[in-house]
């Protein structure tokens, strides 16, 4: 759970805590903190251009963000399948046909 800068600073000198990443600060407990947990509720709130995520405590919030869906995907495959059937499509002069990769060719009896 967070803690304040000086509380962490603490933790350090007494070599109660290691630094567990730079950016963003944070630390990482070396001693048994036994079984307190404080409750903490996660809202979200899915929508259809807009994701909303916060979790919070009955004081406070501590972290909200808000990530941003992305719309061109429809638009995208529409064009590569534009692009596929045109490719499906093309009149190439000097390629053999290929009639050779049905099942019928492959196995007898079939």
């Amino acid at each position: 759970m967070p803690c304040s800068p000086a509380k962490a600073r603490h933790l350090l000198k007494e070599k109660k805590a290691i630094v567990a990443r730079r950016t963003p600060f944070t630390i990482q407990l070396t001693i048994a903190t036994g079984e307190t947990k404080q409750p903490v509720s996660l809202g979200v709130d899915a929508g259809y251009k807009h994701v909303g995520l916060s979790a919070s405590t009955e004081k406070a919030e501590l972290y909200a963000s808000e990530v941003e869906l992305r719309q061109d995907v429809s638009d995208l495959l529409s064009a590569r399948r534009a692009l596929r059937q045109c490719r499906r499509n093309r009149k190439t002069r000097y390629r053999t046909p290929r009639f050779g990769n049905r099942i019928r060719t492959k196995r007898k009896g079939w």
